[in-house]
């Protein structure tokens, strides 16, 4: 009898233990699986810009995609590789080419450029090509007004840095849900550092300050969607003096960019979390003394103004499909 009792208590426990045992394993075997599901997703993430990950389906974007506004000065190179890409992303409808290099561009470049966009769009999409030429060399020119625009909402980036489309498009449907305001990826931050002449005096800081405090109040022109108008507000609305300053100091048209729509809206821009893969040299925020410039600029605009239009903020927009914690 006790022989009996021992031999099926053993066999109780054996059967527990191998259905604990069965548990465990897969327990195992799912989270293996989730691991390798997630790293799957995210692969496209690490093998840089030139992805092919998930994107919106054309039929899904609005009827008008975006425009393309890229600025360039004397870098073919990075200009073709940028078009090139960009070319692939699904909701371009159109590219504009801000040019103001005293020579109008080459045939050469113009075929290549014509040749890359048919090659690289999708489902053999019409994308078209113009080059914008500027008689003087300001950087006011990349906010001039474009009357003939195929669709409401321009994409402003800079030759020397190119975006994922899956980014790109993230951003698009982002400004979709909130086409008054400025919507990108480089965001910068202003406060009061002191008591100026009995005048408040603001600081203009960059991406670390950002980073420190999560809040912004401006996102910067070289990777940024806003609608249209603007230009048009830019070049006809926004006071003269602050164009004409803008030129003589080589500097700050996004900031006067960033103050225009602000002081329209009333409302603060939206940043975009992305990967920004930089393919030129460093520019003009390299410089020593680059901050202090644009602080001068951040009040110069301040007393055109008459006050402070920007609008702080510690809102990020975060593509969930591409983050492991959001």
């Amino acid at each position: 009898m006790r022989t009996s009792l021992f031999s099926r208590r053993n066999l109780r426990q054996g059967a527990v233990l191998a259905v604990g045992s069965a548990k465990i394993k897969l327990m195992l075997a799912c989270c293996i699986l989730f691991t390798l599901i997630a790293l799957a997703g995210r692969t496209s993430s690490f093998i840089g810009w030139k992805q092919h990950a998930v994107s919106l389906p054309r039929s899904s974007l609005p009827r008008r995609g975006y425009t393309l506004l890229i600025n360039t000065w004397k870098r073919n190179d990075l200009l073709k590789e940028s078009i090139s890409h960009y070319a692939s992303c699904p909701g371009l409808d159109s590219v504009h080419i801000v040019w103001s290099e005293p020579d109008p561009p080459l045939e050469s470049l113009i075929n290549f450029l014509n040749h890359a966009i048919k090659s690289n769009s999708e489902d053999g999409h019409k994308i078209e090509l113009k080059f914008d030429i500027n008689k003087e060399d300001s950087l006011n020119n990349r906010f001039k007004e474009i009357k003939d625009l195929k669709s409401d909402v321009v994409f402003s980036i800079d030759d020397d840095i190119i975006f994922p489309c899956t980014t790109v498009e993230f951003a698009f449907s982002v400004w979709q849900s909130a086409p008054d305001t400025m919507v990108g990826f480089v965001p910068r931050i202003h406060w009061v550092d002191k008591l100026k002449d009995g005048q408040k005096w603001y600081i203009y800081s960059g991406w670390w300050s950002v980073w420190w405090t999560g809040t912004y109040s401006m996102i910067l022109s070289k990777a940024a969607f806003f609608h249209k108008k603007y230009l048009s507000m830019y070049t006809y609305e926004m006071p003269s003096s602050i164009r004409e300053y803008v030129t003589q100091s080589r500097n700050c048209e996004d900031i006067a960019m960033s103050f225009l729509v602000a002081n329209a809206t009333g409302a603060p821009p939206i940043w975009v979390k992305g990967n920004i893969f930089e393919i030129g040299s460093s520019g003009i925020s390299s410089l020593g003394g680059h901050s202090e410039k644009r602080s001068e600029c951040v009040n110069h605009f301040v007393a055109e103004y008459g006050r402070m239009p920007l609008v702080s903020t510690t809102v990020k927009a975060v593509d969930s499909r591409f983050c492991w914690f959001w």
